[in-house]
């Protein structure tokens, strides 16, 4: 595949799209740990929910220390009704304890925060600290094996065959692109593949029904 000349047409492609919610709050604050906090929230939760949750959090939360002001009970008010709301503020009430330091920037260390798996810790790297790192969610996982790029299970060995594969210099934003790609054109069900600028370049693999 001529994944450079793929990412290229995706660039100018999804521009017309909506921002992905954590890119935004990256973006508009550099602050890793509210990008850490919307990424927690983010886990299977729609993008308009995790937003509107983040929002009404970070109006009384800005530093992890403000999260002891607020009850696991409070915070589950706040952010619902974002999925598994009341696992994911019990998370968010255990952070000052581990953030003293502040928010670590290596997977490892995010590793052992609660609440965070590979793809949360890949995405503050990318987008709270701006340093390389792959964060595969389902749309990254899903449409790499669509083209064909990658033939992988599940989202861990798509990261690290895209860690041997991929060239460095798009890692940060693979995952920005085709969450975007994937949220409005190559879609789990019936993607619009005869509207795709990608099209010729993608093999389709495990794709019975398009339009």
């Amino acid at each position: 595949m001529e994944i450079n000349r793929v990412i290229g047409i995706l660039k100018e492609h999804v521009e017309c799209y909506k921002v992905p919610t954590v890119a935004k709050i990256g973006e508009e604050t550099r602050d890793p740990f509210r990008v850490l906090v919307s990424t927690i929230l983010s886990a299977r939760t729609k993008d308009a929910v995790t937003g509107a949750a983040s929002e009404r959090l970070f109006e009384v939360v800005k530093t992890p220390k403000d999260l002891n002001n607020l009850s696991v009970e409070e915070i589950s008010k706040i952010i619902y009704p974002v999925m598994y709301y009341n696992n994911k503020a019990n998370f968010l009430k255990q952070l000052p304890s581990f953030l003293k330091n502040g928010v670590p920037d290596t997977i490892e260390e995010l590793l052992k925060l609660p609440g965070v798996g590979r793809k949360t810790a890949n995405l503050v790297i990318t987008v709270g600290f701006n340093k390389p790192a792959i964060c595969v969610d389902t749309h990254v996982h899903r449409i790499t094996n669509i083209w064909g790029y990658v033939n992988t299970k599940n989202p861990h060995e798509t990261e690290m065959v895209l860690r041997e594969k991929l060239p460095k210099e798009h890692w940060n934003i693979i995952n920005h692109y085709l969450v975007a790609f994937g949220q409005n054109l190559c879609t789990p069900i019936s993607p619009h593949c005869s509207k795709c600028p990608i099209s010729k370049y993608c093999e389709k693999i495990g794709v019975q029904k398009f339009r």
